[in-house]
């Protein structure tokens, strides 16, 4: 009768592709981390609800600098279209003489919410936090 001869040699584990995988796995979810982390938010203030909040005068509100954005995303100040350039500088010269003031932005209901922060984010380049988003009940 004969007996193998047992090799007392450990068995050797090839780290290599068990490295391979963890670096694509690894890759994957920084990727995704840096994807998802890469959008812009809007940070605001939610007005009161019910009975807290305050009402508004026929008189407050036309003395309210509101943009109003059109079916189509276009700008219009005072009910009339006014261009990208020319309503940052209305934008800058309302804000600098009144210090205190805010500037609301009124989108069409239609509007896709990325074409409203993109749009407020191009007014907050020139008013900071002192361009609002307003909705019209």
């Amino acid at each position: 009768m004969r007996f193998q001869q047992r090799d007392d040699k450990l068995p050797q584990v090839d780290l290599i592709p068990m490295l391979t995988v963890m670096m694509g796995i690894l890759a994957f979810f920084v990727m995704v981390t840096l994807t998802l982390t890469s959008q812009k938010l809007l940070e605001m203030e939610l007005p009161p609800k019910g009975d807290d909040a305050p009402e508004i005068t026929p008189e407050q509100l036309r003395q309210l600098f509101l943009v109003r954005l059109d079916q189509q995303g276009q700008p219009l100040l005072n009910e009339e279209p006014i261009g990208p350039e020319q309503l940052k500088l209305r934008v800058e010269a309302y804000l600098s003489k009144n210090p205190g003031k805010t500037v609301y932005v009124v989108p069409a209901d239609n509007l896709s919410y990325e074409e409203v922060i993109q749009f407020v984010e191009e007014l907050r380049e020139v008013g900071g936090d002192r361009v609002s988003l307003a909705i019209e009940e």
